[in-house]
C-alpha cells in the first residue's frame, strides 16, 4: 500500500529536538485557542519530551498562555501509582505542570493505580466527557521504540485491535507489566501529530516505520497515520543517519 511518511525536519542534537517540540507545542496551543478556544493535547513519556517539557516551563510564551483553555490528556500510561517513578503523569507533573501553574482540572491523567480495565473504560468516558463521541486533539506527541511500538502498541499484536474502545488496557510481556494506551482511531484524529526520535540506536528502526513494509502488526509505530492532519517527525541527524 502506498503512505504517506510524512514531513520529517532534522535538527543537529537531541536539545534542539526539545526545544523544536517546546516551540511546537506553544504554536499549536495559539493557534487552537485562537480558532476554536480551547488546545487539546496527548503527551508522550520519554527522555525527549521530558526536555521539552521542561523547556516549556522557563518559556515566557509557554506561561503567556491562557491554561484554563487547555486540556491535557496523555497517550499512554504505566499502570503505576502517579508518585511512582515511571509515571508519565509525574514526570510531566514534575516537568512543567507546577511550573507553569496548570490547573489540575485541566490535567486528565490516566488512572495508572486501579485495576487496569476499569481504569481504561473511565479514561474514555474521560475523553468523550471532554471532546466529544469522536474526540479530536489538536496535537499528539509521540516516540518511537527500538522495537517499533508507539504509545503502549506494542509488536506482536493488533494495533488495531478493539480500536474502537478509543482506550486499552494491555499487558506488555516485555516489560512485564500492564498499562494504559489510546487507540490508533483516537490517535489518528488528530489535527497535527508530532513524533520524536534521538540516537543511532534508533535509526534503523525509524527508516523501517516510515519507509519499509507496511507490518503494522510487527512495527506498531506504522499504524499511525492522521485522517485530516498532518504527520511530523522531529528527529537528531544520528537517527536520521545522516
Amino acid at each position: 500500500m502506498t503512505r504517506d511518511p510524512g514531513q520529517i525536519e532534522i535538527f543537529t542534537a537531541p536539545a534542539d529536538v526539545a526545544s523544536a517540540l517546546a516551540t511546537l507545542f506553544v504554536e499549536e496551543a495559539r493557534r487552537a485557542i485562537a480558532e476554536r478556544g480551547r488546545f487539546a493535547v496527548s503527551l508522550a513519556g520519554g527522555t525527549t519530551p521530558k526536555a521539552a517539557y521542561a523547556l516549556l516551563a522557563g518559556l515566557p510564551a509557554a506561561r503567556a498562555l491562557d491554561w484554563r483553555a487547555i486540556e491535557i490528556f496523555f497517550g499512554d500510561e504505566r499502570c503505576v501509582a502517579p508518585d511512582d517513578e515511571q509515571s508519565n503523569y509525574r514526570m510531566a507533573r514534575l516537568a512543567f505542570f507546577d511550573a507553569v501553574g496548570v490547573p489540575a482540572r485541566q490535567v486528565h491523567r490516566m488512572r495508572g493505580e486501579e485495576d487496569p480495565p476499569r481504569a481504561a473504560l473511565a479514561y474514555r468516558d474521560d475523553l468523550v466527557a471532554t471532546l466529544g463521541p469522536q474526540p479530536r486533539f489538536d496535537l499528539v506527541l509521540l516516540g518511537v521504540g527500538p522495537d517499533g511500538h508507539t504509545a503502549s502498541l506494542f509488536p506482536g499484536g493488533d494495533p488495531f485491535a478493539d480500536d474502537a474502545a478509543l482506550v486499552r488496557a494491555v499487558y506488555a510481556p516485555t516489560q512485564g507489566q500492564w498499562r494504559l494506551t489510546l487507540t490508533p482511531r483516537v490517535l489518528n484524529g488528530a489535527r497535527t501529530i508530532a513524533f520524536t526520535v534521538e540516537g543511532a540506536g534508533k535509526a534503523a528502526m525509524l527508516k523501517t516505520v516510515r519507509e519499509g513494509s507496511y507490518e503494522p502488526s510487527r512495527y506498531p509505530a506504522q499504524s499511525i497515520a492522521p485522517h485530516d492532519g498532518r504527520l511530523l517527525w522531529l528527529v537528531d541527524r544520528a537517527a536520521a543517519g545522516v
